[in-house]
């Protein structure tokens, strides 16, 4: 970000000024005390385990040029007399998150780059790697880090810009009403990619209607100057086309949209090549991330990226050459010959049936063996979901499951109803114990695929077959 005076902090927090003093330059804001930078701010956030305020100190010593405080007495002053005689700025503000986004929203407002907000049930953060990739070779690109999606990490990334970035890529995550069109406030966008509506986060909004409806607030921050993409062959998208005030783009499989996906094929390596089709053009498109599932993320992200005035050409390299975030789709070979489909970063029924028929693309003469585990915020469609994945693992006739969880006891059990050996089912309480009776099974020129929801933090069993 550009450098910001104290006193401009000032105003945009609705702060006061303790110490230091107003035209001291600020290079940038942290969260983080460990990591923070000499010439930035330090934002001190709470959380149920945690007060940022207990951290204030250690960041000054890194070299901070300030910090943000909520609170202020007689005490902490003489804590921090070294650092302030020194010059460090002290800003009083009422709630550090809301300084921060305050603080995000100020930045916005100086930036000359096209803000793009990506969210949807699932493919979020690849479709926003795609993008990345396809922009990078013509525009100076800033995108969220991972999966820097909420209420701090859409700030973090617009305060990670500055007057060089062309592009702003913002991920957008949401857990209930409202949260979208809250980051849309501090964000801004100018267009607005939707991936599709699933059922993530039914827990918390009770149908896929109400799931459309929170996702659309996207769709309805989009003025009349933007644009719009949805997903041609997603059910919601009669109803996300009816909330947009901009001009709306599509994109899937079908002829009618307006980017389509045609002559798709899987290699033997699970990935996908296929013809994308736009405007009368056709450029031929080979993906380097396996599964069928991420020719939608391709042409969801081209249809952004053409829009944006990127070629053909850049749209295909990027498809290309693109880096993953990790743990998605992350395919690598063991040193026991062991093939490795990591996507242990979330879950959800859409996503986790994608990866089940990825896995069972992949040519391999060994094994097919899935690692499950459990499906977080489904709420009361939690059992059958999970069952119905078991189903899924036995119809795609996979020669092993290793389920991990109280949740995807389910999964195994619909897997037997419906047809797999009882034999060739594990049930594991943790990612330990799945690890183990994962090596177990294991001989050369197995594949072996490993997801869950983060909670799960099923990694534990990635690292375990490395």
């Amino acid at each position: 970000m550009p450098a910001m005076r104290v006193s401009d902090v000032v105003k945009a927090t609705g702060g006061r000024l303790l110490a230091g003093k107003g035209g001291t330059l600020v290079e940038g804001f942290s969260t983080d005390s460990r990591s923070i930078s000499a010439g930035e701010m330090f934002v001190p956030l709470k959380g149920e385990n945690f007060d940022g305020m207990f951290f204030v100190a250690s960041a000054l010593d890194a070299g901070a040029a300030g910090a943000l405080v909520t609170r202020w007495n007689e005490k902490l002053r003489k804590s921090l007399r070294p650092a302030i005689e020194a010059g460090a700025a002290m800003v009083k503000v009422d709630d550090g998150l809301r300084a921060f986004q305050r603080l995000a929203a100020h930045a916005r407002s100086g930036l000359k780059a096209e803000v793009i907000g990506i969210t949807g049930s699932t493919g979020k953060t690849t479709t926003k790697d795609f993008l990345s990739a396809m922009l990078r070779p013509s525009m100076n690109v800033v995108a969220s880090q991972r999966s820097f999606n909420n209420e701090i990490g859409v700030p973090a990334t617009i305060l990670s810009a500055d007057s060089d970035t062309d592009v702003l890529v913002l991920e957008m995550a949401m857990r209930g009403e409202g949260q979208i069109r809250q980051l849309c406030e501090i964000a801004r966008p100018q267009a607005g990619l939707v991936t599709n509506v699933g059922k993530t986060h039914y827990e918390f909004l009770g149908s896929e209607a109400r799931i459309a409806e929170a996702k659309g607030e996207l769709v309805e921050a989009i003025g009349p100057g933007g644009f719009v993409v949805l997903n041609a062959d997603d059910y919601w998208t009669h109803k996300l086309r009816a909330m947009a005030k901009a001009e709306v783009i599509t994109y899937g499989t079908k002829s009618a949209a307006d980017v389509q996906a045609d002559e798709i094929e899987i290699g033997s390596d699970g990935c996908a090549s296929f013809v994308l089709r736009t405007g009368g053009r056709r450029k031929k498109i080979r993906l380097r991330a396996p599964g069928r599932h991420n020719v939608y993320n391709a042409a969801a992200a081209a249809a952004v990226a053409l829009n944006l005035g990127a070629s053909l050409k850049d749209v295909a390299a990027g498809a290309r050459t693109v880096a993953l975030s990790g743990m998605r789709m992350e395919l690598f070979t063991t040193a026991d010959d062991v093939v490795v489909l990591n996507d242990a970063y979330n879950a959800n029924p859409a996503s986790v049936q994608a990866a089940l028929e990825t896995l069972h693309s992949i040519q391999s003469p060994g094994k097919k063996i899935a690692v499950l585990g459990d499906m977080m915020e489904l709420g009361t469609m939690s059992d059958v979901a999970h069952f119905q994945v078991g189903e899924i693992a036995a119809r795609l006739g996979l020669d092993a499951l290793v389920t991990v969880g109280a949740l995807s006891r389910r999964i195994a059990e619909g897997a037997i109803v419906a047809g797999m050996d009882p034999e060739r089912v594990s049930r594991c309480e943790t990612g330990d114990e799945a690890g183990s009776a994962v090596r177990k099974l294991l001989a050369p020129s197995d594949v072996v695929l490993v997801k869950a929801s983060r909670a799960m933090k099923l990694e534990t069993v990635v690292e375990r077959l490395t």
